[in-house]
């Protein structure tokens, strides 16, 4: 079976919030794949009935050919879940939490070593400090140290990254980098754009819906017009005068610049100058630019609100 994950239309609502809207995607076994969306795009919830917490409302969801709903107590062992919040007891030690969680599974740390030692040994200095004691990044290690301990066939992560400092989130990249040439399958979820690269795949996700998936490369490259980079020192100024452009088509700040696209197939940047110049922004530098992936997300995102 190539396909650890086959989701098929899938839809839940929570009275009148459309949580989820057909959903359908599939993950290939080996594969590191990442949906990505804001909060309130419904990662949770498709996470929650994959994990067999949640039964949708309709369609139907598979996890190595077993239905979530009809098989979830087949499906329960072979998974390895961590949930956005940190959920271990923080009143047990490091020590103590992963030989807990090795026992719920009827398996033990000696046992299991291997697969979580490249994680696990970094956590072995501070094995008897109280979970609820560790920083950010420790937590997160010793989290997902238990979710591997009973060596699932399927690790599921919702935003395992979300409020740990930056190189924490390199680190945690690196060690699924590791999992995957394991062997193992993994579904993660993300807030964070950048972390996209980090997966083989990605689904873009926004208000329950699927907008695009395929690999990072793709999706940044189907952005569907020439993109500029515009800078100013009057930076809000900026965006207000493009906005106003006859010619716009997006105007988009991101970090010191503004990523600018046209209508035009062939637009005139001594033209936009000039207009911004009209404007009182007389040090405006203009350069093409390639697209990344949060341009295409924003204009996936318009275009969605336009058809609504």
């Amino acid at each position: 079976m190539n396909n650890v994950v086959e989701i098929t239309e899938v839809s839940k609502s929570y009275e009148d919030v459309k949580a989820l809207q057909e959903i359908s995607f599939e993950v290939e076994k080996g594969e590191l794949f990442g949906l990505i969306g804001p909060d309130g795009a419904g990662k949770t919830t498709l996470f929650r009935i994959l994990t067999t917490l949640l039964v949708p409302d309709s369609g139907e969801a598979h996890v190595l050919g077993m239905d979530v709903v009809d098989d979830y107590r087949k499906i329960r062992p072979i998974l390895g879940y961590m949930p956005g919040r940190f959920s271990l007891y923080q009143d047990l030690s490091v020590e103590e939490n992963i030989r807990f969680f090795a026992s719920v599974f009827g398996t033990t740390l000696e046992e299991n070593y291997d697969i979580v030692k490249p994680i696990y040994q970094q956590l072995e200095p501070f094995k008897n400090r109280l979970a609820g004691a560790l920083s950010g990044g420790m937590k997160q290690k010793l989290a997902l140290s238990c979710a591997l301990i009973h060596k699932p066939e399927l690790l599921i992560l919702d935003e395992p990254t979300t409020g740990v400092d930056a190189v924490s989130r390199k680190e945690f990249w690196e060690m699924l980098h590791l999992l995957k040439h394991q062997g193992i399958t993994i579904l993660a979820s993300t807030p964070y754009m950048d972390e996209a690269d980090q997966c083989d795949r990605v689904a873009l996700m926004q208000n329950g819906k699927i907008l695009k998936i395929s690999t990072p490369d793709k999706i940044a490259q189907s952005f569907s017009s020439t993109l500029y980079g515009i800078s100013s020192r009057h930076r809000f100024r900026l965006i207000q005068v493009l906005r106003e452009y006859q010619h716009v088509k997006s105007v988009q700040p991101f970090g010191e610049s503004v990523h600018y696209a046209d209508q035009r197939e062939y637009p005139d940047t001594e033209e936009i100058l000039n207009y911004l110049n009209s404007h009182e922004i007389e040090d405006a530098k203009i350069q093409k630019i390639e697209s990344n992936i949060e341009d295409t997300f924003m204009e996936l995102m318009e275009q969605e609100e336009s058809h609504a």
